[in-house]
C-alpha cells in the first residue's frame, strides 16, 4: 500500500521560505513520478510541479518558476519542495501525489495521479 507523508508546512511572511517534504513507502519510490499540488480555499486543486525519477526532469506551473524548486532523494524516499519569495497567494494546503503506474511522462492534472498524502496546511501572511 502506497502511504505519501507530508511535513514542512506553517506560517510564514511573504518573501520567506520553506521547505516542504513528502516521504513515500509501499513501493519502489524511484521507479515513479511524483508531482506537488495546492489547494486553496474556494479553489480547485491545482499543479504546482512534478519531477521524474531520476530527477533530471522536472516541471512547474508558471506561477511558481523561478521561486520554487523541486527535487528528490531516491535513497531517502523522500520528495521536496522548497518555495522561496512566498507571496499571500501562495497560500493553500499542498498535497504530493504520484502516480500507479511506472510512467516516464510527466503529467500536470490532478486525475492523473493515483496516491495522495493528507496534505500540509501553508499559510503566507503580507
Amino acid at each position: 500500500q502506497v502511504q505519501l507523508v507530508e511535513s514542512g508546512g506553517g506560517l510564514v511572511q511573504a518573501g520567506g521560505s520553506l521547505r516542504l517534504s513528502c516521504v513515500a513507502s509501499g513501493r519502489t519510490f524511484s521507479s515513479y513520478v511524483m508531482g506537488w499540488f495546492r489547494q486553496a480555499p474556494g479553489k480547485e486543486r491545482e499543479f504546482v510541479a512534478a519531477i521524474g525519477q531520476s530527477g533530471t526532469r522536472t516541471h512547474y506551473a508558471d506561477s511558481v518558476k523561478g521561486r520554487f524548486t523541486i527535487s528528490r532523494d531516491n535513497a531517502k524516499n523522500t520528495v521536496y519542495l522548497q518555495m522561496n519569495r512566498l507571496k499571500p497567494e501562495d497560500t493553500a494546503v499542498f498535497y504530493c501525489a504520484t502516480r500507479a503506474e511506472v510512467y516516464y511522462s510527466i503529467r500536470t492534472r490532478p486525475d492523473e495521479y493515483d496516491y495522495w498524502g493528507q496534505g500540509t496546511q501553508v499559510t503566507v501572511s503580507s
